[in-house]
């Protein structure tokens, strides 16, 4: 990755779930290699292609692949339970001693146990917000007025003891311990959908080398918050430039952002999405609405070469093409927040953030 952008745009715009699609030849290779040429087998990867659009939005980039992987594993484990509950239940169909929906009856028993375990975890006053809340039917307002708080404080601590809830009840139903530390961290990044938690606890590798982890990742996905406060777009191509900046723009509209200030941001998006075409060939740009502080996070990953002399790149005329440009100099210049990381052979993340901050009336 260089400083070297060009900042012209061109029509078209990139293909949501391409990267997706591109998972279809390998999820193949992993269905064959447990199923073999059952006739379901097709079944399975699509099942297992629907499942990861659905959560697509709710993973770090980084984790689409693993999460794409954990899920046909579940998937395919899901079938041959299926296929042996049916087989050992056949001789039952028509005995008539059999209590009907018997197996629907046990296992309303067993979630209903795992949910009473899961919420004495929690202490008396998340367990007492979490009800009135719930139960009672409280706004987040009143319940800030209880305690001295603010609607918005409530509010973020009745999502973060949702996710641990959800985590908690899953282990219960399972009744299985975290085989390690690392566990709980990564199951409440994936029950937030906190993208950037995910980055940090290393989700993705962890999915990959954890069963229980693994297994748990697709029902927390499934039932975690959606995010329509962040966009990801792809970028593999100009027509993905120009997606990106039209994003980032739309995604600014909504944070407050008139005039000058949309301008700076859509071309330091720009800016970091052409770095990717040109130089890494293809990467992701994800751009985050912050609150309560209103503003823009744009975080542009790729596995590129990468970059060798990050001081280097980062000084006003460095250049390793021809042209010219804003280059990373100036895209740092138009962001209240720039922050660059890369690796040489492994790729680049830069993270840079607008914030909205209103003038007082003249």
């Amino acid at each position: 990755m260089s400083e070297r952008v060009v900042a012209d745009e061109g029509p078209g715009a990139g293909a949501p779930g391409d990267d997706v699609a591109d998972l279809i030849p390998m999820l193949r290779r992993i269905v064959a290699a447990r199923v073999g040429s059952h006739p379901a087998a097709e079944d399975v990867v699509q099942e297992t292609l629907v499942r990861v659009l659905a959560a697509r939005d709710r993973i770090e980039p980084g984790m689409l692949e693993p999460y794409a992987i954990a899920t046909v594993r579940n998937v395919v484990a899901t079938l041959w339970r299926q296929q042996d509950r049916s087989a050992r239940n056949r001789h039952r169909a028509h005995d008539p001693s059999e209590p009907e929906r018997a197996e629907d009856l046990v296992v309303a028993s067993e979630e209903q146990a795992a949910m009473a375990r899961a919420i004495e975890t929690l202490t008396d006053q998340e367990r007492r917000a979490l009800l009135a809340h719930e139960v009672d039917g409280r706004d987040t307002r009143s319940l800030a007025e209880d305690v001295g708080s603010t609607a918005g404080a409530v509010a973020a601590s009745l999502k973060r003891t949702r996710a641990r809830l959800r985590v908690e009840y899953l282990l219960a139903l399972e009744d299985a311990e975290v085989p390690s530390e690392r566990c709980r961290p990564v199951l409440l990044s994936l029950s937030s959908a906190d993208r950037r938690r995910q980055a940090e606890v290393g989700a993705a590798q962890h999915l990959l080398e954890c069963p229980l982890c693994s297994r748990l990742s697709e029902p927390l996905l499934g039932r975690g918050p959606v995010r329509d406060d962040v966009v990801s777009v792809p970028i593999a191509s100009d027509p993905d430039i120009v997606t990106a900046r039209r994003s980032a723009r739309e995604l600014a509209v909504r944070a407050g952002f008139t005039g000058a200030d949309l301008t700076m941001l859509a071309t330091a998006v720009s800016e970091v999405a052409r770095n990717i075409v040109r130089f890494a060939g293809s990467g992701e740009v994800v751009l985050e609405l912050l609150a309560p502080r209103r503003g823009v996070r744009v975080v542009a990953r790729d596995a590129g070469p990468g970059i060798d002399d990050v001081t280097s790149a980062l000084t006003d005329g460095h250049s390793t093409s021809d042209g010219l440009g804003l280059g990373l100099p100036g895209s740092r210049r138009l962001m209240d927040e720039f922050d660059i990381s890369s690796e040489v052979g492994r790729g680049t993340t830069i993270t840079m953030t607008k914030w909205f901050d209103r003038k007082a009336p003249s």
